[in-house]
This record gives structure tokens, sequence and C-alpha cells, in this order.
């Protein structure tokens, strides 16, 4: 996520974060490093100048070349008028209205059939809403079905007449078949086009007047950078919008789209999509990305994700396994799936302080714990419950199902047993403690 962006802004900075003497004269070459990364992160030129100018008059006007630690103090900045630049507030969603009418637009490709699914989803399970999906693109012949795939992979229902091509019909229909139903929120995806046309337009504008709406939201596919915002200039003249939604930002994205689309339409990023899986969905935070963007991490939101998979009733359970020594390889089997659900590996990795730098060469996909369950799933149950018992013969066989090496297998069982007695060693708090540890540092994380 944005590491062009984030490798030309380290280097922009680097000359400042060291010990060296901090001049006008650097700072100010500094400061055109940082505009020609953002011009290189499809930035428009107006806005990068804008921004450095306004670094630069808040740097000198705090007295940047005179205090103690100048190039944190410039960091500091930058991440500031980043944040500032994407929008910095945070903004929520509007869930008001019986039922609560949410209308996604944009232009064909964007993500926005996949990301209706996201959002129901989110609203389902984060905020414990009855959620209705409707398919009112009348002209893709997949759209409907692509809708109804993922309505059922998220057990959320999903209104369409096939037979109706009048998608104003379509949406108020739904809405009084939410209303019939018990359903308190309605996702409406419509049609897109592959390029803005009169057709497109009045279409979009005629289901909003007739459904009005609390929500309506543009989604913009992050990797066409600076098209994507003046596609969202077009749009928003015409719907007067009240968010944005970013997909494919897990993608090799410049970035400018999340960078200048709420200074050119006024309008805030209110979610992202991370991912492919219907659980990437994130909620913007303008502040936590610059911080990821400057390779500063994100700990709070990792944090927040680890707590949504946290379950007391089977911590205590792992505590009490821990300390009589019966940690086995199904609970290790266990937390990893934990670990999977909160997200794509690389976002997770992203998200720890400078471990997105150091590891950004390194190719971390979903699957990096194939292997690992690979091998336990070879293991009898005895083996899983028993790893002690595993010996030559066994990590044989072991090896042999699981399509990997002997020297695999006795790693595994290093770290197993490494691992093991760590958790031993902690015991007197375990896993809870650990996530005390976790929440203690989102209550009180220390700000640059």
């Amino acid at each position: 996520m944005f590491n062009n962006l984030s490798d030309k802004l380290d280097k922009a900075l680097h000359v400042l974060k060291g010990h060296g003497k901090i001049t006008e004269v650097n700072v100010a070459e500094t400061l055109k490093e940082v505009r020609r990364a953002l011009l290189d992160a499809d930035v428009n030129f107006k806005i990068a100048k804008e921004f450095t100018v306004r670094v630069k008059e808040k740097a000198l006007g705090q007295n940047v070349l005179t205090t103690l630690n100048p190039g944190q103090l410039m960091v500091k900045l930058v991440k500031d008028e980043l944040a500032e630049l994407m929008g910095g507030e945070t903004a929520g969603v509007n869930l008001t209205g019986t039922p609560t009418v949410i209308l996604m637009a944009g232009l064909q490709g964007s993500g926005k059939t996949t990301f209706s699914g996201k959002l129901a989803n989110y609203l389902k399970t984060k905020k414990n809403k009855q959620v209705l999906l409707v398919g009112a693109d009348v002209y893709r012949p997949a759209a409907i079905n692509q809708l109804q795939v993922v309505g059922e992979q998220i057990g959320i229902e999903v209104y369409a007449e096939v037979e109706n091509k009048n998608p104003v019909e379509i949406a108020q229909n739904a809405i009084a078949h939410a209303k019939a139903n018990g359903k308190n929120t309605v996702i409406i995806d419509t049609a897109g086009r592959l390029a803005i046309d009169e057709a497109l337009m009045t279409e979009i504008s005629n289901i909003h007047k007739a459904v009005n709406p609390q929500e309506t939201l543009f989604v913009v596919d992050s990797m066409t950078g600076q098209d994507a915002v003046n596609t969202a200039k077009a749009f928003n003249d015409l719907l007067n919008f009240d968010g944005v939604v970013l997909t494919k930002l897990d993608g090799d994205t410049r970035g400018g789209a999340a960078l200048t689309i709420k200074s050119v339409v006024n309008k805030p990023i209110k979610f992202i999509g991370t991912g492919e899986k219907m659980e990437a969905i994130d909620v913007f935070y303008p502040e936590r990305m610059a911080d990821r963007i400057l390779g500063m991490g994100d700990v709070v939101s990792l944090v927040e994700r680890a707590q949504e998979q946290y379950d007391e009733e089977e911590a205590r359970k792992l505590q009490k396994k821990i300390a009589k020594d019966q940690f086995g390889f199904d609970d290790f089997l266990n937390q990893i799936q934990q670990i999977k659900k909160m997200g794509n590996m690389k976002d997770l990795v992203g998200m720890i302080p400078g471990a997105g730098k150091a590891l950004k060469d390194v190719d971390i996909d979903d699957d990096a714990f194939k292997g690992i369950e690979a091998i336990i799933k070879s293991m009898t149950p005895l083996e899983r419950t028993e790893p002690k018992v595993i010996n030559a013969s066994r990590k044989k066989r072991i090896a042999k199902g699981s399509g990997t090496s002997i020297t695999e297998v006795n790693q595994l069982l290093k770290q197993f047993f490494q691992m093991s007695k760590m958790m031993k060693m902690m015991q007197g708090g375990g896993s809870r403690k650990m996530m005390q540890m976790m929440q203690g540092m989102k209550g009180g994380m220390p700000r640059m």
C-alpha cells in the first residue's frame, strides 16, 4: 500500500532525520523532493505545491532549524499535513432512516458490486443491521448473478427483478420489500459504464431523486490515480454524494486518488477496500494512513483487528492448557486461523512500525501459513495432542504426507516447542495478559 510513495518520502526526509546540520537550504531541498514524490504518486501539481508551501510555513513558524530534533519535527509536520490533505477527521456513515438507504455509484470495473457486499457484511457483523442488497444494474448480464453469489457468501438477501429493465422501479420496489420484511438497511448497487456518459448520469440522478438515500457513496478504483479524482468530481457535481470509497488499495497503487480526492470534491473518504475477501474493508482514518505512508505503521488498527477475533472464553481455556502443559498443535492451528481472519498478511505486516519497510521486497501472501497447516494436518490426533511423541519415523511420514521436507518438519517442531516454553513463562496472564498489554498500547499510543 503506497510503497513507492513511502520509499520516496523516506528518502526525501532522510537527511533531516539524521544528526547533520539543518539549514533553511536543505529544508527547502527536502521539500522539493517531497513535492516530486507527490507528483510521482499522481498528485495534482497545484495540490503538491500548496502542500509543500504549507509545510515550509509551519516549519519556519515553529523554528524547526533550532529545535532539538529538527528531523523528527519535519516528519511530524509532513505527517500532519498528509492527514489533513486526506480529510483530517474520520467520517462515519449515516445510518438514520427506516430503512437506511445507501446508494452506490461509480464506473464499471471500480469494484462497486464487490464493495456493496463488503459493506453489507460490515454493517451486518459490526453494526448488527438487517441488510438487503439490491441489484439495480440492468445492463451488465453478470451483475445480478455476481451480487447473488456475494449475498449467498455472506448470508444476506439479494433483491432482484431479472425481467424489469427500469432501475428506478427496482430500487423503489426493493425499499418496499425491505420495509415489509424487517430489513433496516438497503444497499443499492447501480450500473456503471466504462466512461462517464449522459445516459449513466441521467440514470443515477433519477434513482437518487426517487429513493432519496441517506448515504450516497462514490466508489473509486484507486489504481486509476488522478483519473479517479476527475471522475469523482463529475459525479459529485451531479449527485452531491456524501463520501468516497477507495477500492483496490492493496494493489500497487501510486496513491494520488487517496491523497487528493478530498481536496478536489470536498467529500471525505469513508471506507477503503484492502483485499478480495468480504472482510477486507476498513473505515478510513486519515491520520493512521499518514502514519503508514511515512513507515510508522498502524498499531491501533492492528490491535482493533486482534480484538475483533479475541474470544475471552477461548483465551481462558487456552490459558488452562498452557498451565497444564497441554498446549498442542490443534491449539496452534486455531491460533493461525484467528490471525488469518484479521486480514491479508501483507496488510497486517504494514501495520507494524518499521516492518513494512524492512520486508518491502519480501513476498508475503495469504498462503504464508500453507506449509505449516499442511504439516499439522498430516499429523495423527495423538501427535497433535502430544507433539513430544513425534520421532524420526513419524517425522518422515508427516513430511511425505504434507509434501514438505523433514527439515521443514523439524523447524516447525523447534519453533513450536520454543513458543510453548515462552507461553509457559508468561503464565499468570497468558493470552489475556498479552491482549491487555495490546489494549494498553491502543489507549496510550505515543503521538508524534
